[in-house]
């Protein structure tokens, strides 16, 4: 059993910037900050480690009650920022999804950023959604590193089974994802449809590296190996 973990913003789809959009929104509705989020860098990161500094810099008390404040206005204005903001899916993933459905030697999960709830609706927007029955989130962790640890533990969990490292693959579009492929002994698949070039993705060596998943099927025929 092969199994693909795989991030979401700027590797599966575009959101056309409609997450930030909806922090904006949320910092404005329920703590009345100016609506900017200039300076924080997003890609890679996880919801939970971006509202901690956003706290920081608007001067907000990070606390729990704050943090589900944030959460719940965030979710609200999602919907309303994902139908507003011109997004898509990225180039060749709703082919490469539906071939890795179809095999049922490979299960596919999440490793992503976003909190579990932000993730559900920007893939459902999308159409995406089905095709991922478990993962690790950003709701509690600042790192990536605890992300793919949660998501791995879902993997064995999902199976009701281990599964060796080395037949994990994660998939993404950061130095990050990369990075933390290799914290869990996992392969890395690096795609350059987010902000970072194929230059920087090279640089972290890893497994293998597209420009984008228009042709995956070097990919395919590692993970039905």
């Amino acid at each position: 059993m092969q199994v693909c973990l795989s991030d979401i913003d700027g590797t599966l789809l575009s959101s056309g910037g409609a997450g930030k959009a909806a922090m904006e929104a949320a910092l404005a509705t329920e703590f009345g900050t100016a609506r900017s989020t200039d300076g924080v860098p997003f890609a890679g990161r996880t919801d939970r480690a971006i509202v901690r500094e956003l706290f920081q810099i608007h001067q907000i008390e990070e606390c729990a009650h704050n943090f589900q404040r944030f959460l719940t206005a965030y979710l609200r204005h999602l919907p309303g920022c994902l139908g507003a903001h011109k997004g898509a899916v990225l180039p060749g993933i709703a082919a490469l999804l539906q071939c890795l459905q179809e095999r049922t030697e490979i299960a596919v999960g999440l490793l992503t950023g976003n909190v579990r709830d932000g993730a559900r609706l920007k893939l459902g927007h999308y159409g995406l959604y089905h095709h991922f029955a478990f993962g690790g989130f950003g709701d509690r962790h600042l790192t990536r590193d605890e992300v793919a640890q949660e998501a791995r533990a879902a993997v064995c969990s999902h199976l009701k089974k281990q599964v060796a490292s080395e037949h994990i693959w994660v998939i993404g579009d950061t130095p990050l994802d990369v990075r933390c492929a290799r914290s869990i002994g996992a392969r890395a698949v690096a795609v350059a449809t987010g902000f970072h070039s194929l230059d920087v993705l090279e640089a972290e060596r890893p497994d293998l590296l597209f420009a984008d998943f228009s042709d995956p099927s070097r990919l395919l025929a590692l993970c039905c190996c």
